[in-house]
């Protein structure tokens, strides 16, 4: 088994393809949309999701078999066929073309997997178990969704805007000082409370006086 390198990738407008019209490839063009790619889909037949989206012109759809030359200029590519073959030639053609390549359920032939994910707001924390326990990353994921809450996009605004402000005003606060004065729970606290300004302030101004 591969010893992945976590690395977040920045799809936006990039051209992306899924082969394969059923429920797992919809979710991965779900996946992909959310990320602001430009998804094309090839396959014969679509699933009523995928078929929706194709109407309200959010993705691209070559309504046939995968053909090969079909990744010629793509930068990511899902085999999500369940044609073991097919999956194969795709991995294959793939490679030759420099695309990016994730077979589903075949991470041995893929160049990448895709972790299971926990969002809030600006937080993205990806979890896997290289390929090994599916199950146990679904866990993983379910329990971190419980026990993050909510408020964690806006703590995570607040610090993107006080380290905006700092710099505005050309003052340095090294690492260490970060995390003295990040109290998570007491600005989990004022967020729940609708204390946001409050909690701004209170986080710049530790950050001034902190070596003060």
């Amino acid at each position: 088994m591969a010893n992945y390198y976590p690395v977040f990738l920045d799809l936006k407008g990039r051209r992306c393809v899924v082969v394969g019209g059923g429920s797992v490839a919809e979710r991965k063009v779900g996946m992909l949309l959310e990320h602001e790619a430009s998804v094309t889909v090839i396959s014969p037949v679509l699933s009523p999701g995928l078929r929706q989206l194709a109407e309200q012109g959010a993705i691209q759809v070559i309504p046939r078999k995968y053909r090969r030359g079909d990744l010629q200029d793509v930068f990511l590519a899902i085999a999500a066929t369940d044609d073991a073959t097919v999956n194969a030639a795709i991995a294959e053609q793939g490679r030759k073309h420099r695309t990016l390549i994730n077979v589903v359920d075949g991470p041995n032939a893929s160049d990448f997997i895709v972790p299971s994910i926990v969002r809030r707001g600006d937080i993205t924390i990806a979890i896997s178990t290289a390929g090994k326990s599916p199950a146990l990353a679904r866990k993983l994921r379910t329990d971190l969704e419980a026990a993050l809450p909510a408020e964690y996009a806006s703590v995570a605004s607040i610090v993107s805007e006080v380290r905006k402000e700092l710099a505005q005003q050309q003052v340095p606060v090294d690492g260490d000082t970060w995390q003295r004065c990040l109290d998570i729970d007491l600005l989990l606290r004022m967020v729940k409370k609708g204390q946001l300004d409050e909690a701004r302030r209170m986080l710049l101004a530790d950050l001034l006086t902190a070596d003060a």
